[in-house]
């Protein structure tokens, strides 16, 4: 029944049951819709798989914004734009900029904690995946969080004014210069952190969070044998659109959509994902895309997916668990 709007019973019979959730992820969205996601579902019962294609070297300290904000998100520490620390202060950045740096990333004094305990991890020995064990224990987080990679992987944007590191082209450029391409310069050289296959094959539901295809999900699924796990998974694999309306809810999403020739809409990430998935629900907003979205390969379905508050997480969590519970019983 694709793209048709179901009506929204939360007292549905529960046919995820035990079911295992995996979940590639990346970004605020991603974060906010796994929040939702454990308030639904035994949280134990839950990985994410994260992008580390985003991470950086800051002063000898090894950032990883993404996992960061997936990890104060569940921990309901986060900041009002979705990532670092609430009611955080600056006072560090404000010396290090008195004593001539640069001060175009940002981080929090609270913030600085977790690095510095990523660092010794790493730095006696340890993985990234033990470091983000240790962080997301210390945090209380039930769910799995894995990097996708223990190895370093980091994502190059290459633009009109030139090839530039993910941060250098979405925080000190904000995302301005158009771009062309992207590089994953040390693909041949990584391999998946022990777990993320694993996560994928095992899953009765892999989802595709609403997260950027290009920055987010791509570099996890670049990563070798990543992609084959997922066309022989036999979950359910479902992608959500980071797009609503024609606009990205977070991020450079739509203007890279835009820059690399694919319609900026839901559509447009629907036919990115449809080799890939199974299901691709949208934002009721764009149910004007319904007749488009009966052409794909894939079924698709609607319904509010806007994520402006932590109540709004949960209901969108349940939302899209209505949704995928009358696809299973009408595939049945």
């Amino acid at each position: 029944m694709r793209g048709k709007m179901l009506s929204m019973n939360l007292n549905t019979a529960d046919s995820w049951g035990n079911k295992k959730i995996t979940v590639l992820a990346g970004g605020v969205g991603a974060a906010r819709f796994l929040y939702g996601l454990q308030k639904i579902h035994p949280p134990d019962l839950i990985t994410a798989v994260c992008n580390v294609g985003d991470d950086l070297a800051w002063n000898g300290l090894h950032i990883c914004p993404d996992i960061d904000t997936l990890i104060y998100t569940l921990a309901e520490v986060e900041g009002d734009f979705g990532w670092g620390i609430q009611n955080d202060s600056q006072h560090t950045l404000d010396e290090l900029e008195t004593l001539g740096e640069e001060r175009w990333f940002q981080i929090g004094n609270k913030d600085l904690a977790t690095h510095l305990i990523r660092n010794r991890i790493l730095q006696t020995g340890g993985t990234l995946s033990e470091a983000t064990q240790v962080l997301a224990e210390a945090r209380n987080i039930k769910s799995r969080i894995i990097p996708a990679t223990n190895d370093p992987h980091p994502t190059f944007v290459i633009t009109n004014e030139g090839r530039l590191s993910f941060q250098q082209y979405f925080v000190e450029r904000r995302g301005e210069p158009q771009v062309s391409e992207f590089e994953f310069p040390n693909i041949t050289q990584v391999s998946p952190a022990p777990g993320v296959i694993d996560a994928i094959k095992d899953a009765d539901y892999l989802f595709f969070a609403p997260s950027n295809p290009f920055v987010s999900i791509d570099p996890i699924i670049q990563i070798p044998t990543v992609r084959d796990s997922i066309l022989e998974s036999q979950a359910l694999r479902v992608g959500i659109s980071p797009i609503v309306g024609g606009k990205a809810i977070k991020g450079p999403a739509g203007a890279m959509l835009e820059s690399l020739g694919h319609e900026v809409s839901a559509y447009g990430v629907a036919r990115i994902y449809e080799d890939l998935i199974d299901l691709f629900i949208y934002d009721e907003v764009d149910s004007k895309l319904a007749t488009k979205m009966k052409s794909l390969s894939i079924n698709t379905q609607y319904c509010d997916t806007m994520m402006v508050n932590r109540k709004a997480r949960t209901t969108v969590a349940s939302n899209i668990k209505q949704l995928i519970t009358s696809h299973v019983n009408e595939s049945a």
